[in-house]
């Protein structure tokens, strides 16, 4: 029940963050057709969230590409 993340306002314990990260690695091997060691991008601002999106790909058995919503349309195109 310890605090693992904090950001502004919103807290997350370990438990809750594996239990998210659970649930999003679930999500996309059941509903998207990836191999081990595909790579899924991930398109986020830093938040509380990325923490959790990250896991849940490596949990997927994926590997993650963080892609900034701050680059370049051409750049995040590529």
């Amino acid at each position: 029940n310890n605090i693992a993340i904090v950001h502004e306002e919103m807290t997350l314990t370990y438990q809750e963050l594996n239990n998210k990260s659970n649930q999003l690695g679930h999500y996309i091997n059941k509903n998207f057709r990836l191999s081990a060691n595909s790579c899924v991008a991930l398109y986020l601002n830093k938040s509380i969230y990325m923490p959790i999106a990250i896991l849940g790909v490596l949990k997927a058995g994926c590997a993650y590409v963080p892609i900034d919503p701050h680059y370049p349309k051409e750049r995040v195109k590529y």
